[in-house]
């Protein structure tokens, strides 16, 4: 490998300019492309024409633990940059297999998931800058790495910044917005790390404390008047919030259900639900500034109130909808224009297409939505604009927060107002 070759920045570059990067089993320029376990050599092809050929085990700057990480580990990860962590480790497990049996004693090695969401950013150009990746002449922690959008290949061509990585460009304004943005995982990440984890033994550890709570509430009524159920003195502690509830429409035409909601509200980029969710309920946490800044709030999300109680409705906080006046037939308020004087109403459409007249007839009251039209992640640029989903979600978050502020939520207490 020539010494002025830095394959991690190589495959940087390589990303940005939208070239290919072929696994072969020799560094021949005319060498097929074989599997990665049998592969010995990445071959990065520049604009050109020629290719660069850099064996799969060559080390490279980005450091785990205080080693370098080898060139095949790199590219691997980013391959499976847009999988989870479970399905990621199950992947590397798999390909440590396949290495074995082809002979192979090298092993693909598994990024912990703040060094794998950090060498993505650092690779798709999002980011100038990683805490693991060794300066090369100490000028920053990227060092030559600096070669971002504005520089040149190896091969003397251009690069655009591209957050996909699929060769699409965006544009730079963006990326200059993309640099300062802070990645954060969802709570399942950071509260369960790389490996899920089992706390139902912590539930039969609270049954004792929970008996003996339930047992003095109990005990404490003195007055037939106060039901079994409720302390003597009810203003003596902190109320507890009700968690608000969200409805979503239970049309099979609806493009949010309860297979891909929770990843649209939470993570802010849309999949195509599949139906093949069992749920019947799913909960949400989500920080309401504007209620209340230190505790994020739970929000239950279901498909219908078959399960309701009268005062349920009041913790009502959006409902979703696509236009069609029968998903209200068993609801508290069953007339659409009564439904949205009290609760918040989403609809999610395509871009481009006529917004259902059920909606127009509805007015601002219900908040009318458009996402650009799915396609296969397959194709080159197909999820170009898939960074509108997120601002389309902060748009339905926004509207059911100023919507709870209406009703009278607060820090410690639900809805004041029908």
């Amino acid at each position: 490998m020539p010494s002025e070759v830095d394959p991690l920045l190589l495959l940087r570059q390589s990303i940005a300019a939208g070239t290919s990067v072929v696994s072969t089993t020799t560094d021949a320029s005319d060498a097929p492309e074989t599997p990665l376990p049998e592969a010995h050599f990445l071959q990065f092809a520049s604009t050109a024409g020629d290719r660069t050929a850099l064996p799969v085990n060559a080390p490279t700057r980005f450091l785990s633990n205080d080693a370098p990480v080898d060139l095949r580990s790199i590219y691997f990860a980013w391959l499976n940059r847009e999988v989870a962590i479970p399905e990621y480790n199950a992947a590397a497990t798999r390909l440590n297999e396949e290495l074995a049996k082809a002979g192979a004693s090298a092993t693909v090695h598994k990024f912990a998931f703040v060094e794998r969401l950090d060498l993505i950013t650092w690779l798709e150009g999002a980011s100038e800058e990683s805490e693991y990746i060794k300066s090369t002449g100490g000028a920053g922690a990227t060092g030559a790495a600096g070669a971002s959008a504005g520089s040149k290949t190896a091969s003397g061509a251009p690069v655009t910044s591209s957050r996909s990585g699929r060769g699409a460009a965006i544009d730079p304004r963006l990326a200059v917005i993309y640099s300062g943005e802070r990645r954060t995982g969802d709570h399942n990440t950071v509260l369960r790390g790389i490996k899920p984890s089992d706390f139902s033994h912590v539930r039969k550890q609270a049954i004792p404390f929970m008996s003996k709570k339930q047992q003095q509430a109990a005990t404490a009524v003195t007055d037939k008047k106060h039901p079994a159920t409720m302390p003597l003195n009810p203003k003596s502690g902190p109320q507890r919030r009700p968690d608000p509830i969200i409805l979503l429409s239970p049309s099979a035409s609806s493009l949010l259900r309860m297979s891909n909601i929770k990843s649209f509200l939470e993570s802010g980029r849309y999949t195509p639900s599949d139906n093949s969710s069992t749920a019947t309920m799913l909960h949400i946490m989500r920080t309401m500034k504007e209620i209340d800044p230190n505790r994020p709030i739970r929000f239950i999300l279901v498909e219908g109130p078959e399960q309701f109680k009268p005062e349920y409705w009041n913790r009502v906080v959006a409902v979703f909808t696509t236009g069609q006046a029968w998903q209200f037939k068993s609801y508290k308020w069953s007339n659409p224009s009564e439904l949205f004087k009290h609760v918040q109403g989403v609809y999610v459409g395509w871009r481009g297409e006529t917004t259902p007249q059920g909606v127009k007839d509805w007015g601002h009251r219900v908040l009318n939505c458009s996402i650009d039209k799915w396609a296969d992640p397959s194709i080159p640029g197909a999820d170009v604009n898939r960074w509108r989903d997120r601002e389309v979600s902060e748009n339905i978050w926004k509207a059911i927060e100023t919507n709870m502020r209406q009703k009278g939520w607060k820090r410690d207490s639900g809805a004041t107002l029908a």
